[in-house]
């Protein structure tokens, strides 16, 4: 139910206030992200509780972890369900940073190719092999 200690904000009340754009806001709510904190009147305008400004942050804060909205949704839902999602959130981090631990990795490796490349580059390679490849320094055939 709206929020009677506070008239309910209309979407672009909310846009203002929270720095997102209407149409961000339009697309969570399509996404079920905010289903709780968003009503519509009888003229079916978007009516949004306080809440709504907790919400958004949480999902701007999850997002600059690199949390995908399915995984915000995930952590929402546990949520909205009357628990504390802490333990959802911190699985997720946790994958996240085994995520970017397995990419670094491979980018430390691709960094160690290309330094590799680049520290025998040939500008003139010999021509029986120009024939053959498209670029030597790079082709091992």
């Amino acid at each position: 139910m709206v929020d009677t200690a506070s008239p309910p904000l209309k979407i672009g009340q909310v846009a203002s206030e929270s720095g997102l754009s209407v149409k961000t806001i339009r697309y969570y709510e399509e996404l079920g992200l905010l289903t709780p904190v968003v009503h519509r009147s009888k003229a079916g305008y978007r009516l949004f509780d306080r809440k709504i400004f907790n919400r958004l942050a949480f999902i701007k804060r999850s997002q600059s972890l690199g949390l995908s909205l399915q995984e915000i949704q995930d952590i929402l839902t546990v949520h909205d369900h009357g628990e504390l999602p802490c333990g959802t959130v911190k699985e997720h981090l946790q994958q996240k940073l085994d995520e970017i631990t397995q990419k670094i990795e491979s980018l430390q490796i691709l960094q160690s190719e290309l330094q590799g490349i680049l520290s025998g580059w040939q500008e003139h390679p010999s021509q029986d092999k120009i024939e053959t490849t498209i670029c030597p320094n790079i082709q091992t055939r």
